[in-house]
């Protein structure tokens, strides 16, 4: 590898001529759930940093071949054995930094199950009213995101079943 300028950025580029190779940069996908039943919110307790002892949405990383819409509810059912299903995408954070971050928050339907922590990474699970999270220690970004949940000017970004390329693994969403 030798460091090259592509697409007026330096690059990590292969140095073999047949191979084309490029270390394009270092990205995470998070997802998070906003599951609501009854008027109320599921949040997790985090029982590891970065975050300990905060209370947030349930939510984690995309896996390499895992389809973002399974990622969301895998990482519910995981944290706290709630059955979920994707509504939409409500929000959205943009974090450039060494490894570029983007988290996508989800709109959840609740389909069955009471919150039972994993005990692994989140120590504590329920379903909380916006007044009962006043007296909770919830972490400022799972504030923001309730808020966009909550007072959202649109339907946000709804899956879209049309299949552009059929037999793909490819998700669409769209206002």
């Amino acid at each position: 590898m030798e460091k090259r300028t592509i697409d007026g950025v330096e690059r990590r580029a292969c140095t073999a001529e047949a191979c084309g190779a490029v270390h394009w940069g270092n990205y995470s996908i998070g997802v998070g759930a906003l599951v609501r039943r009854n008027g109320q919110i599921l949040l997790v307790r985090r029982a590891q940093e970065p975050g300990k002892g905060n209370w947030t949405i349930p939510g984690g990383y995309i896996e390499q071949l895992e389809p973002i819409g399974e990622t969301v509810v895998r990482e519910v059912l995981e944290e706290t054995g709630v059955q979920s299903s994707v509504v939409g995408i409500v929000a959205l954070r943009d974090q450039p930094r060494s490894v570029h971050n983007v988290y996508i928050a989800f709109e959840m339907e609740y389909i069955s199950g009471e919150p039972v922590p994993d005990g692994v990474e989140v120590d504590a699970a329920g379903f909380f009213s916006l007044e009962e999270q006043r007296t909770m220690k919830v972490a400022g970004f799972t504030e923001w995101l309730i808020d966009a949940a909550l007072n959202k000017k649109s339907d946000g970004m709804r899956k879209d079943e049309l299949q552009v390329a059929p037999g793909s693994a490819n998700e669409f969403y769209r206002l």
